[in-house]
């Protein structure tokens, strides 16, 4: 682009006022949206949106959107729908990891049971799709049924490798496409198609969005066991709590000793610490770079994220999906 990394960084508050008015938008959407006939749904809905959370889906299609036309109202519907479909997510995910905390709050099985959220869950997909439905455009319907297919499919992968220690690196990454990164692929999808962008744009800005999404979720893994629970908003280690080992842990078991195998399939048994200190198993991770080599693994996506971006012609918008890809890998929550 012939420009400077310095000249081309923009602040995460400075992208976010690239498209606050149109996220505030988005916001109404949901609330209105998000109101059922069943008090509970309502409520649950509410507790979420209400307990934080980024909007990065929602901001990275109103900045794609931006980036190649004018915001649509369409824009506006499409960034509550993902919203919506990703909080359903969360409430199914919680359920099923039995999880006690969502962002240093109560987490919704908690505070309503697993079946009203479960069922719950459920309601928002179908809002979401009902949301999307009204746009009559065969396209977003495609996006967004291949999306669900994807993630369900995750989900039940995921279940059926939990506890396992012999997870490979391609089995990881299989499930972060399928459980992260595909959501933040249709994010920019979605966005370009109701922009009018070519087909080989939406394409290209879908690309760049999987890898961002790819990148996005091996940082929150690496920050599970690196970040401290109060900024986190759940417990430190707690994937490998939950039976799930991540790539740290993963590059680590390839070159560890079956005595050290052993100390993480006993955490892995017994979902706990007691036996097994966290710290035993942080110091195995350091012994075979399992952090600093899921964060290259990172960065070689980010890395091709931006190739990707560097090629649209510059705008603020450009500038800002350039600069997310380092926001991505340098967050520490």
């Amino acid at each position: 682009m012939g420009m400077s990394r310095l000249s081309q960084a923009l602040t995460a508050r400075e992208i976010r006022e690239l498209v606050s008015a149109d996220l505030e938008r988005v916001e109404r959407e949901i609330q209105l949206e998000s109101i059922a006939s069943v008090e509970a749904v309502t409520k649950i809905s509410t507790h979420l949106q209400g307990n934080g959370g980024k909007r990065l889906r929602p901001m990275l299609l109103l900045l794609v959107n931006k980036l190649v036309g004018e915001t649509t109202d369409s824009a506006i519907r499409l960034g509550a729908v993902v919203e919506m479909i990703h909080a359903a997510t969360l409430i199914h995910d919680d359920v099923i990891d039995d999880a006690k905390t969502r962002r240093g709050k109560p987490s919704a099985n908690v505070l309503w049971g697993n079946q009203t959220c479960v069922l719950s869950g459920d309601w928002l997909y179908m809002q979401a799709f009902q949301i999307a439905l009204r746009q009559r455009n065969f396209a977003v319907l495609d996006i967004l049924i291949s999306l669900t297919q994807m993630m369900v499919e995750g989900e039940l992968l995921q279940l059926e490798r939990i506890g396992k220690i012999d997870v490979t690196e391609a089995d990881y990454m299989e499930l972060v496409d399928r459980k992260t990164a595909s959501l933040f692929s249709a994010c920019a999808r979605l966005g370009a198609l109701v922009g009018g962008a070519s087909d080989a744009d939406e394409a290209r800005l879908g690309e760049y969005a999987w890898n961002l999404g790819m990148a996005f979720q091996l940082v929150d893994d690496v920050l599970d066991f690196t970040a401290r629970e109060s900024i986190l908003g759940k417990p430190v280690a707690n994937d490998l709590r939950e039976g799930k080992v991540t790539l740290p842990l993963i590059y680590a078991l390839a070159e560890g000793t079956p005595q050290e195998r052993e100390l993480v399939a006993t955490v892995l048994r017994e979902s706990s610490y007691e036996r097994v200190p966290l710290a035993r198993i942080l110091t195995l991770i350091g012994r075979y770079q399992g952090i600093e080599r899921a964060r290259q693994r990172a960065h070689a996506f980010t890395e091709k994220a931006r190739a990707i971006i560097s090629s649209f012609p510059e705008s603020a918008y450009q500038r800002a999906l350039y600069t997310v890809t380092d926001l991505i890998t340098e967050r520490d929550h």
